[in-house]
């Protein structure tokens, strides 16, 4: 990486941990009356999905503008709704485009992107905003973010975090009814996502999300795995510490942090494209069994051949205090924060 782009992205990191991305469920506040015109979507770095869409293009539709990251776990846990959404309300006029602003260096790829937009299913318009243009006209403070706009191009809705979501698709189908729509469908869609993208655990986390980057780091400790108190993390082997990331330079390695949630998610990826990192995981020194998440069998076994988020641990019984250890088999993977739910 260029020095003006490692600049950026520390710069971009530091904003981050003031307003970021991981937020507790909230509500929507309901329509209103200040009106806000919906900035233009021409500073976007690319398109999937579509070819480039402008404002005054969907002038005439409501619109739903979805600030999203793909190795963002609230993200994710969002957009079986915003998939729903659009799929309910398309032949009643509503629009959605996607707008997705990276968190890590690796997320302003275009090609990266693309592949997560296939994977996860999504078939709406994404624009790309790899320069945070977008993010910044749209005075954006945290992912994942909603917008509601109305037919006559006004910003009416904000909605921050996850949550919140019959008011917010109550607030669809109101605009959708004063832009003249009929009919309107009514209730609300009930999607029941899958792995990364399941509703979180009913009960509270103990756990928060844990950057291990230099920029960023906390909870980490030069003691062995099994002296680690909650929410303190440890290496094991030759890593090198990046402002972003932890990658492992030479021989087999370790990751252990313990943890009380009912998830346990790891951003990470291999240095090289094309590279497939094999990695086991235990939890509290055994064979994870039913505790496995959705990117392990039941004896711990995965493999890291693209960056994203990887779901590690999903307990099968409430949300126990946990420690977690990951092994991987041979060099050339990064790691870049701990999620959970």
């Amino acid at each position: 990486m260029k020095t003006t782009a490692r600049l950026f992205w520390f710069a971009f990191a530091v904003v981050v941990a003031l307003t970021c991305a991981h937020f507790s469920p909230t509500q929507a506040q309901g329509l209103f009356q200040r009106k806000d015109a919906m900035p233009s979507l021409a500073a976007g770095t690319g398109w999937v999905n579509s070819a480039p869409i402008t404002t005054e293009s969907l002038r005439g539709k409501v619109v739903l503008v979805d600030f999203w990251t793909y190795s963002c776990i609230n993200c994710l846990r969002t957009l079986p709704y915003v998939k729903a959404w659009a799929q309910k309300y398309k032949d009643a006029g509503l629009a959605v485009v996607g707008v997705h602003t990276p968190e890590f260096g690796f997320e302003m790829r275009g090609p990266n992107v693309q592949r997560a937009v296939k994977d996860l299913a999504v078939d709406f318009p994404v624009v790309t905003d790899s320069k945070r243009a977008l993010w910044q006209a749209f005075g954006v403070q945290g992912w994942p973010t909603m917008m509601l706009v109305d037919a006559q191009g006004k910003i009416r809705l904000r909605q921050l975090g996850e949550g919140g979501y019959e008011d917010t698709e109550r607030a669809i189908q109101q605009l959708l009814r004063d832009a003249g729509a009929a009919p309107v469908p009514t209730g609300f869609v009930a999607p029941q996502g899958e792995g990364t993208q399941a509703a979180p655990g009913r009960q509270r986390t103990a756990s928060n999300e844990t950057y291990l980057g230099a920029a960023q780091r906390q909870g980490f400790r030069v003691t062995p795995a099994a002296k680690l108190s909650l929410n303190e993390w440890t290496l094991d082997g030759a890593w090198t510490v990046e402002d972003e990331r932890v990658c492992l330079r030479q021989g087999t390695g370790r990751i252990a942090y313990r943890f009380m949630a009912r998830d346990l998610h790891l951003v990470a990826g291999p240095a090289m494209d094309g590279e497939t990192i094999p990695f086991r995981v235990r939890v509290d020194g055994r064979d994870p069994g039913p505790d496995k998440g959705f990117d392990t069998d039941a004896a711990g076994n995965g493999r890291a051949d693209a960056h994203r988020l990887f779901q590690l641990v999903r307990q099968g019984k409430g949300s126990g205090e946990r420690l977690f250890e990951i092994e991987f088999a041979k060099p050339g993977v990064c790691a870049y924060a701990f999620t959970f739910g």
